[in-house]
């Protein structure tokens, strides 16, 4: 692994646009594009006003193809283990609807789980009277690995969890949570949107059935991106919940035959300019190297929490045995959003981070709103400091 030196910050900021103009602590919402990421979208815009849509598509069909191979080498997958959709919320769902679940069916979750996938836990519960069971954190704030596996019985039907939650900084032990699915026979459903990008991942190390994936955030593609990554033994169980003349052929009057490949997740209709924005973020964030990417970040978050932790007034609330780039905080007698607000009108990004979107955790924890500062590799030591700055005038 060759880490990232000051020359290559300085090179990667003079290739984001964004870099000149603000500081920008949102990446885990949606990261500043590569100048290279914008160009490719906007060319293929170009080419469908010049020749049409279905023409530009075809004379992009090897690119478009590639962006498959970009996104398996990312996750050390094979080509048709690959679906590309609009969104990771999309890649996920078509997983999870396509499972059958009955009344006492058990799915177990992590008490750091994002407001969308819970949602559709209890959805599901409503509608087949399966059961959602929420696995205790252990000491460190990460999902307990010993009491997933005490709660491993013939009842449970899916293992799922966030691996970077949208809160709390942590890095869930993806890799122990696998080794346990794997050992029992239980498919394992990871959301990925938040560490794909930020941490080099493994599918054959993590041993995960499926894994969903955003373009917007970490990875530095375009907004309404997706993927989906299936292992063969899970998606030759699983006939998609929706299908189309995409992911299915129409054989004959009364019969179709579903896509044998991952595509079978996917739809017909779809941005090939968005795709080949996505193909050109993953290629680039490969050749700076993932593991490089996860050093600095990890390393930036690390430096983020030291240094707001020397602010009077300033609680940091991250958990977990690894941490990540994702850092949250209150301010003491200032509600996250006012913060927000502060920060913003000094050109620094943040988010907030809502007990809404994360009940599990905020509950049990018993927190209010907090102030969520994401770090990315080109971010700098600098600004950092321009953000503990601002805090500190009050």
């Amino acid at each position: 692994m060759a880490s990232l030196q000051q020359d290559d910050i300085r090179r990667a900021r003079d290739e984001t646009p964004g870099c000149a103009g603000l500081t920008h602590f949102n990446n885990a919402g949606a990261a500043l594009q590569p100048a290279l990421v914008t160009e490719t979208v906007i060319a293929h815009l170009r080419a469908e006003s010049l020749s049409g849509g279905y023409e530009a598509a075809a004379d992009a069909g090897d690119r478009l193809d590639g962006v498959y191979t970009s996104l398996a080498t990312l996750l050390g997958a094979e080509h048709d283990d690959i679906a590309i959709t609009d969104s990771a919320t999309r890649s996920w769902q078509a997983i999870f609807y396509a499972l059958n679940f009955e009344a006492g069916d058990k799915i177990l979750t992590c008490r750091s789980e994002y407001a969308s996938n819970a949602i559709s836990y209890l959805q599901i519960a409503r509608r087949t009277g399966a059961i959602v069971e929420v696995v205790d954190d252990d000491e460190s704030g990460q999902l307990d690995v010993a009491d997933l596996r005490r709660r491993v019985d013939d009842r449970v039907k899916l293992i799922t969890t966030t691996h970077v939650p949208t809160q709390g900084g942590l890095i869930n032990p993806a890799e122990k949570i696998g080794e346990v699915a794997s050992e029992a026979g239980i498919p394992f459903l990871l959301d990925a949107c938040q560490s794909v990008g930020q941490l080099d991942l493994d599918v054959r190390r993590i041993k995960c059935d499926a894994l969903s994936g955003t373009g917007r955030k970490y990875l530095r593609g375009p907004r309404g991106t997706g993927f989906l990554y299936v292992h063969p033994r899970l998606r030759e169980r699983l006939e998609p919940a929706v299908l189309d003349l995409h992911s299915a052929v129409w054989t004959a009057p009364g019969e179709y035959r579903v896509d044998p490949t991952a595509r079978r997740f996917e739809l017909w209709e779809s941005s090939v300019a968005g795709t080949l924005g996505l193909g050109a973020a993953v290629d680039y964030a490969l050749a700076w190297g993932l593991d490089s990417i996860e050093e600095r970040v990890i390393a930036l978050g690390a430096r983020l929490r030291t240094a707001l932790r020397d602010v009077d007034g300033v609680t940091v609330h991250d958990q977990g045995e690894r941490q990540c780039g994702i850092v949250t905080f209150s301010v003491d007698g200032v509600g996250a959003a006012d913060v927000k607000q502060r920060l913003a009108k000094a050109k620094i990004t943040t988010t907030v981070a809502s007990r809404e979107s994360a009940q599990y955790d905020f509950t049990a924890r018993n927190l209010p709103d907090l102030v969520r500062a994401s770090v990315h590799y080109y971010n700098t030591d600098d600004e950092i400091a321009q953000l503990t700055s601002e805090l500190e005038k009050r």
